[in-house]
């Protein structure tokens, strides 16, 4: 048996700010995400590294998540730091990622500082850059992570479905901010002062927004501490048991959670190609057949990130008041649970309304559809508009 101490708690004199403060930190993870979504292939091509090439990098994404997030979980769990499980992960990622951006937005200046032969600096950039981006996503999935568990160890059963519904919200005003921030004019409204391109400051916001949050979430929440893990958990210790507790997850998983898991699987291989490549998409659209003159521009990558981010900026709107919205028009398995009692005047409407909510499978399974519907006509699109709406239509 596991012994704790303490009692898991958040700060805050409402249910609203607690999950606020619970969740921040979630503001910070999708900040990250946004910016090497928006800008990060765009800015590979435009070091040399061809289309090819650049999709091998993007490997980095499923394969962090596939290695790092149950290799961070199950260490977690058996974490006996007086700071709580999840806490120093969160924070200790979130600096080190922090690092790693500010490399990845500044490598033509890290390598040049230490290789002053222009031929060879330039292949090394190339690698450095390469590098910084596998482990921004080594360690952002870290953080996402310890972050995900955060909310699972710290709030009731009760209250997880709401905790999640925040998360959601925040991952969606994240988005908003990167994609924001990405269609601004950053070098003319913020001067050089954070670096003279828009990635360069991008970078320093994102690095700085990660830390911010992360530190408000680690303050804002205390963890109970585990004393003394499992007997088993102290006799077999060391990688070993961590490689063999997530493969023998893997082999026993329950028949309809192996179901699911393999809907996710497929469902991902067309989401990360739309998650990575659609502002370059939208961008190379945009100056394909809408300004065509802007190739020529001293800085062609921000074009085609601003033009991608405003394009995203619409999606994360739409996902942002669809985490409001969806939830209260998609039928709970918690609604079982209890007898509604609307008032007798909205009974029989009520009643009516609650009959045709779809179930949980059903909004999936739609959901899924009109993705796959919104992609089959991406090759058709022939402007800035009908590219900006079709990936607008998946934010639904």
């Amino acid at each position: 048996m596991s012994r704790w101490l303490g009692q898991p708690s958040i700060k805050g004199s409402s249910e609203a700010s607690r999950m606020a403060l619970l969740t921040l930190s979630t503001i910070g993870i999708t900040f990250v995400w946004g910016v090497e979504q928006t800008y990060c292939t765009p800015y590979l091509l435009s070091l040399g590294l061809t289309k090819s090439k650049t999709s091998l990098v993007w490997i980095a994404g499923p394969l962090s998540g596939l290695i790092v997030q149950p290799i961070v979980g199950t260490v977690a769990d058996r974490s006996t730091s007086k700071w709580g499980r999840r806490r120093p992960f969160i924070l200790t990622g979130a600096v080190i990622s922090a690092l790693l951006l500010l490399v990845l937005g500044f490598t033509e200046e890290f390598v040049g500082f230490f290789v002053q032969d222009q031929k060879a600096a330039q292949h090394l950039t190339v690698s450095t850059a390469v590098f910084a981006i596998y482990a921004v996503d080594f360690s952002i999935n870290a953080v996402m992570s310890a972050a995900r568990s955060l909310v699972v160890d710290t709030l009731p059963i009760e209250k997880q479905q709401t905790g999640s519904a925040w998360g959601s919200r925040m991952s969606a005003i994240g988005h908003g901010f990167a994609f924001g921030a990405g269609a601004i004019d950053l070098p003319s409204t913020l001067g050089k002062s954070l670096g003279e391109t828009q990635f360069k400051q991008l970078t320093v916001l994102a690095a700085f927004g990660l830390v911010a949050t992360c530190a408000v979430t680690c303050w804002a929440v205390t963890e109970r501490v585990l004393v003394s893990p499992p007997s088993r958990s102290n006799k077999e210790g060391g990688l070993h048991q961590v490689a063999s507790h997530i493969w023998s997850t893997i082999l026993y998983l329950p028949p309809r959670i192996r179901a699911i898991c393999m809907a996710q699987f497929w469902a991902w291989i067309g989401w990360f190609p739309f998650l990575f490549y659609s502002t370059t998409w939208i961008g190379e659209t945009y100056l394909r057949y809408d300004a065509p003159h802007a190739k020529q521009s001293a800085d062609a990558l921000g074009e085609v990130g601003r033009a991608g981010s405003q394009a995203f900026i619409v999606y994360s709107i739409i996902t942002f008041f669809g985490s409001w919205f969806l939830p209260l028009i998609i039928k709970s398995p918690d609604d079982q649970s209890y007898t509604q009692r609307p008032p007798q005047s909205l009974q029989g409407v009520v009643s009516k309304f609650n009959a045709y909510k779809p179930d949980l499978l059903t909004a999936w399974i739609w959901a899924h559809a009109t993705f796959a519907a919104a992609m089959l006509f991406a090759p058709f699109a022939r402007s800035f508009k009908s590219a900006a709406t079709l990936v607008c239509i998946c934010g639904m």
